[in-house]
C-alpha cells in the first residue's frame, strides 16, 4: 500500500490553518491565471490586439499554466505530499514576474505587490514545520520508521 493510500498520524487530526491558507493561496493564484487567460483570449478574439495569435495564444498559456497552481491547492486540501512541490514551484515562478511588474511604470506596480506578498505568504506556509508535518514530509535526517 502506498503512502498515498495509508494516513498518516499526523494526518487524523484536523488539517492545520497553515495548511489551508497555503491551498488557498495557491488556488487565489491558479484563478487570477485562469481570470487572465480567459481575459488575454477573449481580447485576441474579439478585439483589436497588435497580434492576435500572440493573444490566443498566451490566453491559452495562462489557463494551462494555472492548473499547476489549482491542482497543488487541491492537493494541499486532500494532505497529499507530492502538492507541496508544485506549490513551491508556483510561488518562485511568481517571485521574478512580481519583479517584472514592479519595474514597470504603470497600473502593473500594485498587481508586483500583491504578488509578491502572496508568493512570499504562501512559501512562508509551505515550508512551515507544521504544514510538512501534516503532509507526512520527513526532512533529511528523520527517516521515519526505520526498521533496525
Amino acid at each position: 500500500m502506498s503512502s498515498e493510500q495509508t494516513p498518516t498520524p499526523e494526518a487524523t487530526g484536523p488539517r492545520p490553518r497553515r495548511l489551508t491558507y497555503a491551498a488557498l493561496l495557491a488556488a487565489l493564484e491558479g484563478l487570477a491565471l485562469v481570470v487572465g487567460g480567459v481575459w488575454m483570449l477573449v481580447l485576441g478574439l474579439t478585439g483589436e490586439p497588435d497580434d492576435r495569435q500572440q493573444a490566443v495564444t498566451g490566453g491559452i498559456t495562462l489557463v494551462v499554466l494555472a492548473l499547476l497552481p489549482l491542482l497543488a491547492a487541491r492537493g494541499l486540501l486532500g494532505r497529499r505530499s507530492w502538492s507541496r512541490g508544485p506549490a513551491v514551484i508556483t510561488q518562485l515562478m511568481a517571485l521574478p514576474v512580481a519583479y517584472n511588474l514592479l519595474q514597470a511604470d504603470s497600473m502593473a506596480i500594485p498587481a508586483g505587490i500583491a504578488l509578491a506578498v502572496v508568493a512570499v505568504a504562501a512559501l512562508v506556509l509551505l515550508v512551515n514545520p507544521e504544514t510538512t508535518r501534516a503532509l507526512g514530509i520527513r526532512g533529511p535526517g528523520n527517516p521515519g520508521n526505520v526498521e533496525k
